[in-house]
């Protein structure tokens, strides 16, 4: 089983920065590749980044330039750098893990409040 245990979700302002954080634990094969996701109001859930522990990245294309995606393979940690925060933003962000790259990862955190507004 992967448990997913995300951070550092908030409050940010148009423009400004903030980065998540998420810790995960499981097989090594289920968390090969880690992720974020995330869910606005009213809107479906939607890929944000994606990294495998090859260090091969998958981006959405709202987010190219802007988001950015790393992790600490030592401890299963995956961070999400994100910089010039939009309010088209603000959603509920989720951690996820699995084998591959996919629009359907198995595993998922519980979500962190991201919210950008003045």
């Amino acid at each position: 089983q992967v448990q997913l245990v995300e951070s550092g979700g908030g409050l940010v302002q148009p423009g400004g920065s903030l980065r998540l954080s998420c810790a995960a634990s499981g097989k090594r094969l289920d968390i090969n590749v880690l992720g974020w996701f995330r869910q606005a109001p009213g809107k479906q859930r939607e890929l944000v980044a994606q990294i495998s522990s090859g260090g091969n990245t998958n981006y959405a294309d709202s987010v190219k330039g802007r988001f950015f995606i790393s992790r600490e393979n030592a401890n299963n940690t995956v961070y999400l750098q994100m910089t010039s925060l939009k309010p088209e933003d603000t959603a509920v962000y989720y951690c996820t893990s699995g084998v591959v790259f996919t629009p359907s990862p198995r595993y998922w955190g519980q979500g962190t409040q991201v919210t950008v507004s003045s």
